[in-house]
């Protein structure tokens, strides 16, 4: 199964990134975290950025990804729903791992829910990233 995923799959140009330069600042980045839960959210952020694709509503996703691509699963999933569904999320995509943290959740709290389970970056943009463009895409390649 393919992991990888390249700026063509996604309909860029690899000279895109000879031409813009992307800086990400986490504000307090120095305290101590749990995780690297929003590496998948923000491949998803980047990839939107660079494509001018939308991304799907009332979604929400976690997960860490690999330098080559591949999804791996992320701790925390029970309370990560719980909050998922006070926001009136509809759709969650976690890694395949994590299939089993859901399990053992009472099938109550996952009323109302959609879960889709990845092992790889191709798989989030399939499901995140819309087909349809933002409103007055910026000019990514002139």
């Amino acid at each position: 199964m393919k992991s990888l995923i390249h700026a063509e799959d996604l309909g860029l140009k690899s000279e895109v990134f000879e031409k813009w330069n992307v800086h990400i600042h986490f504000p307090a980045g120095a305290i101590p975290k749990d995780g690297p839960s929003a590496g998948i959210t923000i491949f998803t952020a980047l990839a939107s950025l660079f494509t001018q694709r939308k991304v799907m509503n009332k979604m929400a996703m976690t997960g860490e990804i690999t330098l080559r691509g591949k999804v791996l699963p992320v701790g925390g999933i029970k309370e990560k729903i719980l909050a998922a569904k006070r926001a009136n999320v509809k759709t969650i995509i976690l890694c395949e791992e994590n299939r089993q943290d859901i399990e053992e959740i009472d099938d109550r709290y996952l009323k109302g829910l959609n879960f889709h389970y990845v092992e790889n970056m191709s798989q989030v943009a399939e499901l995140a990233l819309l087909k349809t463009k933002v409103k007055n895409p910026i000019q990514v390649m002139k």
